[in-house]
């Protein structure tokens, strides 16, 4: 990419309503809990959870924010829905559209705090990249979110409503009483590879991808999902048992010396401990491999040693892994790879029977390329002196 790229001016919004007092959203609730939201204003038991149902097609397969538009329920019920509920999403602030068709979306939520997320077109997907935090806890020093504070979890509403945020974008939702197959779709993956850690959020990243997958709302395949984890070991085996989405690991190192400075929360849990819990992952086939993602960092972690390391080390486990050219940040404190030590790394990797693509940098020229998301109102601002000093790097 260049850096004078053409870029979109940021496209602002109108930001949508502030949600009045005592309104409840529904976006982001499981079934039964919207059932016992709809008990609760009075409606029937025993009719709840068909009105659920309707209600939830409406929202997730149609993607109608208006109550008066749900014509298959009682003008009454409806006016009940608009006096006690509301449909909310993450309001978006600006848009940027790479030269290559990357969008990224910076996007306001409750409290006035911004995450980023990006759409990626392809010629045979489109893959969502949410966020499940403001900033991340993980402080990983090749990433420039990771210099960003955690600030606070997500909730299910702002999980899932990135997703239909780009829907709406997209302008792809399927008109009322017809539905919208998998191959016909401009949104067809979901990546949590966003800022923040989703292993931290568990139970909301849960909820919501579970409305993503949800057969009578956005329909997605849990195969088309992918939860990414710089590696929260106790947490790996309930992705499988309770999200069944793909799995992705944050790797980055073949060592614990070198993965201590690139990812510090191997401090906690340490190569062995990830690869043991990775080993006994539930849904762990060769239909479902692990996906192991590697960023290739300048004479820090792309040796040919590094390589035949990282290939003993996974042995047994049925993966393929992404190596990842790093994408620089203003104050990073390391330089991508060269071609040449990419490329020799990949054969080592693809010579030892594992799949080795390199991932091709998209939207580089609007910051919204892996690694580089960063909400610019709750940065922290860190020199290159002191991001080097807690990497290990010296100037």
């Amino acid at each position: 990419m260049t850096a004078n790229a053409p870029i979109t001016p940021d496209i602002l919004t109108v930001p949508r309503k502030e949600a009045e007092a005592g309104k409840t959203n529904l976006v982001g609730m499981t079934r039964d809990a919207m059932r016992q939201a709809l008990v609760g204003i009075g409606v029937p038991e025993k009719q709840a959870k068909m009105r659920v149902g309707q209600i939830w097609q409406w929202i997730y397969q149609w993607g109608k924010r208006d109550f008066s538009e749900m014509t298959n329920l009682s003008k009454a019920l409806r006016a009940q829905l608009e006096e006690g509920f509301e449909i909310a999403i993450p309001e978006v602030v600006s848009k940027q559209v790479s030269e290559d068709g990357t969008r990224k979306y910076l996007v306001r939520i409750a409290g006035g705090h911004e995450v980023e997320v990006v759409y990626i077109p392809e010629t045979d997907r489109g893959t969502l990249c949410i966020s499940s935090q403001v900033g991340c806890t993980l402080t990983c020093s090749f990433c420039h979110t990771g210099t960003q504070k955690l600030v606070r979890n997500l909730t299910a509403a702002e999980i899932i409503g990135q997703v239909m945020m780009a829907r709406d974008d997209l302008d792809e939702w399927p008109v009322p009483g017809t539905r919208n197959p998998d191959e016909a779709r401009l949104l067809s993956n979901i990546v949590l590879m966003g800022m923040g850690e989703p292993l931290y959020n568990f139970d909301n990243v849960r909820d919501a991808m579970k409305i993503a997958m949800d057969p009578e709302g956005i329909q997605l395949s849990r195969r088309r999902i992918t939860l990414s984890t710089s590696g929260v070991v106790p947490e790996i085996a309930r992705t499988a048992q309770e999200i069944g989405c793909l799995l992705a690991v944050s790797f980055h190192a073949t060592t614990d010396e070198v993965r201590d400075k690139l990812v510090p929360i191997n401090k906690r849990w340490n190569i062995e401990a990830l690869l043991e819990a990775l080993r006994a992952y539930p849904r762990l086939a060769n239909s479902e491999r692990i996906t192991f993602e590697y960023v290739m960092l300048d004479h820090v972690n792309d040796s040919k040693e590094d390589a035949h390391r990282l290939v003993k080390l996974i042995e047994g486990i049925p993966a393929k892994i992404n190596l990842i050219p790093f994408n620089e940040w203003p104050g990073s404190p390391y330089q991508r790879s060269s071609n040449n030590r990419i490329h020799a790394f990949a054969d080592i990797i693809h010579d030892a029977g594992y799949a080795s693509p390199i991932r091709k940098p998209r939207g580089e020229d609007i910051m919204a390329a892996c690694g580089q998301l960063k909400s610019a109102t709750e940065r922290a601002r860190k020199s290159r002196k002191q991001i080097e000093a807690e990497a290990g790097v010296k100037s």
